[in-house]
């Protein structure tokens, strides 16, 4: 099977490192800001990655930069996205015979539960409009293959032609379904997804403790629960409301996961100075509205309590958009180092993933 998937932009090697750890088959066709095309012998059901947002099947891939069609870029360019996912559909639809086999699978094999479908284009990352001969041209070979129903409104599965700015333009099949949990999300609740990428990136051990002094509404510690093999997971916030949401959770409903609600200054006090392996975190990025203390302030005292509060050695991990009040705060703390720094888009925002070291 060849997947596309995707993911937080600004990941893309930190996501290739995961998948060839975790498929020693793979073979990487494409690695993309946000997305990355790849080959495994693994089925779907058992690709167990929670890094991507997204996982589609790759049904054909339209090379628009063919080097046997000799196209310079303002070739390229003198068509706009619907009129290249056009030309694909039209190209797929007249070359059925030689559609592989594989491909004709990856359409025609659904489950049982799996009974309508809806037609998506997106170029670019945004939705495009295509003529209406086109879309209805590639629902009738789609439900020829597969016997499902076009359903435009309320599908069961997704079919997506998708052009990307580096010159191709994919056919493929949506195999996950995240509409519902990406609903259930608070405003400023970080995704499972990108959950999961921080506690990876602090790389957290069987036998550590962590803790996250800013735990919101707990999709850090719960990521950690559930995915890594940590001893202990220390989780405070000072919003009441976003405590009592993140103790309801049942993934945290058990003795490795401690939640309270507490001032980020405190913490090292409440728990222990020099107890923690591990901090993984994602504190406030622009004015601290509970205190009004200004932004460069707050940094200093978050970097000078994750000093305290970290066993020597010890790391932390910190996604946020202040970029040189983290580095500022660093600086004068001595206690820390940064040891690496990740550029991210987080729902459209620019961000840094910090990593720091406890020297």
């Amino acid at each position: 099977m060849t997947y596309y998937a995707t993911f937080i932009p600004g990941l893309q090697e930190f996501i290739a490192v995961a998948i060839r750890e975790r498929l020693p088959d793979v073979s990487i066709l494409k690695l993309l800001d946000g997305a990355v095309i790849f080959k495994t012998g693994v089925t779907y059901d058992s690709l167990n990655f929670f890094c991507f947002n997204n996982i589609f099947a790759l049904i054909d891939i339209d090379e628009i930069r063919d080097k046997k069609a000799k196209c310079d870029i303002d070739e390229i360019h003198k068509y706009n996205g619907q009129a290249k996912i056009e030309l694909h559909i039209k190209k797929i639809i007249n070359a059925l015979d030689n559609r592989s086999l594989e491909a004709m699978q990856v359409i025609s094999e659904n489950n049982n539960k799996i009974q309508s479908f809806r037609l998506v284009c997106s170029a670019e990352n945004k939705p495009v409009s295509i003529s209406e001969k086109s879309r209805l041209g590639m629902e009738k070979f789609i439900e020829r293959i597969s016997s499902l129903k076009p359903d435009r409104s309320n599908p069961d599965t997704e079919f997506w032609f998708l052009y990307r700015s580096e010159g191709f333009c994919v056919f493929m099949k949506r195999l996950t379904n995240n509409r519902a949990g990406e609903k259930s999300l608070h405003p400023g609740e970080l995704s499972p997804q990108l959950a999961w990428s921080l506690c990876r990136i602090a790389e957290l051990k069987h036998g550590q403790t962590a803790s996250d002094p800013f735990c919101g509404y707990g999709s850090i510690p719960l990521a950690a629960c559930r995915h890594f093999p940590v001893k202990k997971f220390y989780a405070s916030d000072l919003d009441p409301a976003c405590v009592k949401i993140a103790k309801s959770k049942p993934g945290l409903k058990n003795e490795r996961c401690e939640i309270v609600k507490a001032d980020f200054r405190s913490v090292p006090e409440l728990i222990g100075q020099g107890s923690i392996d591990v901090i993984v975190t994602d504190p406030p990025w622009g004015l601290y509205k509970e205190t009004d203390v200004p932004l460069q302030r707050l940094y200093d005292e978050i970097i000078g309590c994750f000093a305290r509060l970290l066993k020597a050695g010890g790391t932390a991990v910190i996604l946020s958009a202040a970029e040189k009040e983290v580095e500022a705060a660093v600086g004068k703390v001595g206690m820390l180092t940064i040891n690496g720094k990740i550029p991210v888009l987080v729902s459209g925002k620019k961000a840094i993933i910090f990593k720091l070291g406890k020297v």
